[in-house]
């Protein structure tokens, strides 16, 4: 039987608890739960008992070389409901400093951002299946999200990227 999704992912990070929190304040997560040295996060509506689990490996920790000098995780996607939403969460990871880029890739309209650590993170809004093109190739455009607004609305909902099987 072969795997249906992913549940969660696990970061080391300096500060398990100031990862945590830059995820609650600026992105909605919620703390599922605590041991010392490490915390557990959910997305504000996630079913999961945790989305990200964070390890605490201390300030000495040396930055990722994943994708420069080493294998290893490139990034995890968060994706959102709307446009709208995606906007505001422009505007909040930019006042923040953690906005790094913004991308169109045809299928979805996404931003990069970095936590306290530095590692990379996406948030996306998925384009709705009937408004996908036809045999899209995979494609990496700058992203003109006001544009992107206009097109769709601030308020259509993307489309859902997981199903759950039906029995």
């Amino acid at each position: 039987m072969p795997p249906t999704r992913l549940n969660h992912a696990v970061l080391y990070v300096r500060d398990a608890e100031a990862t945590a929190k830059f995820f609650a304040d600026h992105l909605g997560f919620r703390i599922t739960a605590q041991l010392p040295g490490a915390v557990f996060i959910a997305c504000a509506d996630s079913l999961n008992d945790h989305d990200l689990g964070l390890f605490t490996i201390g300030e000495q920790a040396g930055p990722s070389a994943a994708g420069r000098q080493t294998v290893g995780l490139y990034h995890l996607a968060w994706e959102v409901p709307t446009l709208g939403e995606l906007q505001q969460l422009a505007e909040e990871m930019a006042a923040v400093g953690a906005l790094r880029g913004a991308s169109d890739h045809a299928t979805s309209k996404s931003l990069y951002c970095v936590d306290p650590d530095g590692l990379e993170f996406e948030l996306f809004w998925a384009v709705p299946a009937e408004h996908l093109p036809d045999g899209q190739e995979p494609v990496i455009e700058r992203l003109d999200l006001a544009a992107e607004i206009d097109r769709f609305g601030a308020e259509t909902a993307g489309r859902v990227t997981f199903v759950a099987p039906t029995s």
